[in-house]
């Protein structure tokens, strides 16, 4: 397995090199990322690929559910580090419609340390299960829900002082959330877009 890894690697370097011979020159200079994408951890929903963005292009953490934890030092440091030192203005929570983790989150079986993780989204399903009852079958109530942890997670990071201090000291970053549709392979912008802290800063 690893064998094919490393020889499917040395191919792919080699035709790189071929279309531009210093295409891995000019990654060793630095980079210079447009987005910073926070996503699930889903094999099939990868940043790069959907967005149609070249390497260098977005600045990627991804986990379970694509869940903004307030206190997950891991993405704290990333957003940090994509606001400060990379400059990024551009910051996009993306979900997906189909997505195991937010399925999870609804289930009443254990499934380890995974629930733990999932709790935020549990809590939101609580909080909007009016809704949620209302819809048609347990695939649009996922669906919906995968949803609300996009827009949940759009105000958590309005809310970090990391970007509250950004947008003192009059830096113009833009929080936004998108979902993806496995079934067509398409992003829709959910429109809770956060330009400043809480929730006024939503429209």
């Amino acid at each position: 397995m690893v064998d094919e890894l490393l020889s499917r690697n040395r191919e792919w370097a080699a035709s790189q090199c071929r279309e531009n011979p210093h295409y891995f020159q000019d990654f060793t200079k630095g980079q210079q990322p447009e987005f910073f994408w926070i996503g699930c951890s889903d094999s099939r929903v990868p940043a790069n690929v959907i967005a149609k963005q070249g390497p260098g292009e977005v600045f990627v953490h991804r986990n379970i559910a694509n869940v903004v934890h307030s206190s997950d030092l891991n993405l704290l440091s990333a957003l940090e580090f994509a606001v400060n030192n990379l400059g990024i203005l551009k910051v996009l929570v993306c979900g997906h419609y189909g997505c195991g983790g937010v399925r999870a989150s609804m289930e009443s079986h254990d499934h380890g340390l995974a629930d733990h993780w999932l709790e935020p989204v549990r809590r939101l399903g609580v909080k909007h299960r009016e809704e949620l009852a209302l819809l048609e079958d347990d695939d649009a109530r996922q669906n919906r829900l995968a949803e609300l942890n996009v827009i949940e997670g759009v105000i958590r990071l309005s809310e970090t002082p990391i970007l509250r201090n950004a947008w003192e000291r009059g830096i113009p970053i833009r929080v936004h959330g998108l979902v993806y549709n496995l079934g067509d392979g398409l992003l829709r912008d959910l429109e809770c877009t956060a330009t400043q802290p809480l929730l006024s800063g939503l429209r």
